[in-house]
């Protein structure tokens, strides 16, 4: 089907053909495809969306248009990808935890945007570590080590990249299926056995009703599933930051400290996360086998020692897990006092992501630098009481002035009452295929 037919079809609403819409992908990635017809069917796609046959096609075509990765190991090739939230730093816990107990993790990952962190940011908070790799080096860093988590190259779904462009200047970002297609074209570009997703859900998370992330999370796994890849996901709770800290070297911090002590909110979701992914790729199969395993690399250290080879292998200090606070560049601090007596009853997550955008650690442009030290900790979590004058947060920052209009944002930003608030649970749902 030419590019104006299949434009004039989705345009009026009338089904096309699987064939044509990924064939179309793949034009994108070529070329053949102008920008303004690009721009014309991500109009149509969100005026009328995708049945499921063409989401898995438009997927397809999008991972076929640049290189498909594909491996030869001793174990299974998995990944998780999560939508994104404050305070979430799941991937750097649990990519070494998935390689302790077998498996490998060749993890393209991103770049924080917006108030949502980047996952390559916060693993460049480590002196020396480089995320860009050719495609031979990054493939001999999950050999050896068993995981690396890296920056895409230009040839990883290059129409995925041409229509992300396209979308960005034309209103045509929120679609649900433009964003499972975008996600998943790079994703199973990697040459994954298996795939997880974290749809988080909450004020610090993208995808903020919960209706929408399960549309979304349905999306995906039906997608992933019909594209030949076993998948399923969680839907959590963002009400709150995964972690007490948002900013790049505070929540690596905050993972090293999770590594020791196995508790904690992100570990809870990183259990939960790699319990499904590996009884889905059948490294387990219980649910009770793979979550013993996996608490077990914890407490005996493996997933630690792991996640220092990976470090090492893309250039940081041999030593750093057991001296990563000196390796960490944290600013200094600023205590952001309660107001009034009362309860923690609810956070804008949102507001609190971009607290720390203003402060320098986070980008409101893709080419923006970021400042690795900057950030906010010890955020008091829902429910805690708190008397006026104590520490809810500090703010982490090199300039005074900068931190005193911090502290009050952050103050503004955390709602007080006189009530404890009723908690949901971390993990609000499963999505299985």
């Amino acid at each position: 089907m030419q590019a104006r037919d299949l434009l004039n079809y989705l345009r009026e609403g009338h089904p096309v053909a699987p064939e044509a819409i990924n064939g179309f992908a793949k034009d994108i990635g070529n070329g053949r495809v102008t920008d303004a017809q690009a721009g014309a069917f991500a109009m149509a796609v969100c005026l009328h969306g995708l049945d499921d046959a063409a989401r898995v096609a438009l997927t397809l075509g999008m991972r076929d248009s640049g290189k498909v990765l594909s491996w030869d190991l001793p174990g299974k090739v998995i990944d998780k990808h999560s939508t994104g939230g404050v305070g979430d730093a799941v991937s750097l816990l649990l990519a070494p935890m998935l390689a302790a107990v077998g498996a490998y993790v060749p993890m393209i990952s991103g770049r924080g945007l917006g108030h949502t962190g980047g996952t390559l940011d916060k693993l460049e908070a480590i002196p020396g570590v480089r995320t860009q790799f050719s495609e031979e080096q990054f493939r001999a860093i999950v050999t050896e080590v068993g995981c690396a988590i890296v920056a895409p190259t230009s040839d990883i779904a290059p129409a995925d990249q041409r229509l992300y462009a396209v979308r960005d200047v034309t209103g045509t970002v929120r679609s649900t299926d433009l964003i499972t297609s975008s996600i998943l074209a790079k994703k199973l570009a990697a040459g994954l056995e298996a795939l997880v997703l974290d749809v988080k859900t909450g004020s610090g998370a993208v995808m903020q009703d919960r209706g929408a992330a399960r549309a979304l999370a349905q999306a995906l796994v039906i997608t992933a599933n019909g594209a030949g890849c076993p998948t399923s996901a969680i839907i959590t709770d963002m009400s709150q930051p995964l972690l007490p800290s948002i900013g790049n070297a505070l929540e690596l911090a905050d993972v090293m400290r999770a590594f020791d002590s196995g508790q904690g909110a992100m570990v809870e979701v990183a259990i939960e996360l790699g319990t499904q992914l590996l009884v889905q790729a059948l490294v387990f199969y219980t649910e009770k086998g793979a979550r013993d395993r996996l608490l077990k690399c914890l407490e005996d250290g493996s997933a630690k020692a792991k996640f220092g080879r990976m470090v090492a292998a893309q250039g940081g200090p041999e030593n750093f897990v057991d001296r990563w606070d000196d390796y960490l560049n944290i600013a200094p601090t600023y205590e952001v006092l309660a107001p009034i007596d009362g309860y923690v009853q609810a956070m804008d997550g949102t507001a609190l992501g971009q607290i720390v955008v203003v402060l320098g650690g986070g980008r409101q442009r893709e080419d923006d630098q970021i400042d690795h030290s900057v950030g906010l900790s010890e955020i008091a979590p829902l429910g805690t009481k708190l008397r006026c004058g104590q520490p809810m947060a500090l703010v982490h920052c090199h300039d005074t002035k900068r931190a005193e209009g911090a502290i009050r944002a952050v103050q503004a930003a955390m709602a007080l009452g006189s009530t404890a608030p009723i908690l949901v649970p971390l993990i609000l749902e499963r999505i299985v295929g």
